[in-house]
């Protein structure tokens, strides 16, 4: 991997880069400003991805919902059902008597995801949701 690394300079404000000094240092012994800048890139580029129709995301939707809500559930389904291929699995955990904690993990077109999260989160009951691309299928 070392012999396709290619070397560039940034320049940026003092204060910038002293927030980026500090960002490293919370991040871990393991972490340099070169990662560091490596993972923001990336992470843009995965947000950026989002936009293209046809670009291929992987990640997560994340939402906190109160299962009381009259329809909730099934509404929740249908739309989980009507993207069973972007889909590729749940977790549902009982956190109180009135809250559900749901997780899905998603594959699929960006477009296509960042959609269907806005379907799920925008319902009413929802109380916190999020949609996480981790990264890009190649």
């Amino acid at each position: 991997m070392a012999s396709d690394l290619v070397r560039f300079s940034v320049a940026m404000p003092q204060s910038l880069l002293d927030q980026l000094d500090a960002y490293v240092e919370r991040r871990g012994t393991r972490q340099n400003r070169s990662e560091v800048v490596r993972d923001l890139v990336r992470e843009r580029l995965v947000d950026e991805s989002l936009a293209v129709p046809d670009e291929e995301v992987i990640g997560s939707i994340t939402m906190v919902y109160d299962h009381h809500t009259q329809g909730l559930s099934a509404r929740l389904d249908k739309i989980q059902h009507r993207h069973h291929t972007e889909i590729l699995s749940t977790m549902h955990v009982h956190l109180d008597h009135d809250d559900c904690l749901e997780i899905l993990a998603v594959r699929g077109p960006g477009q296509l995801v960042s959609n269907m999260a806005d379907c799920l989160l925008g319902l009413k009951g929802v109380k916190y949701g999020r949609l996480n691309c981790v990264a890009v299928r190649k």
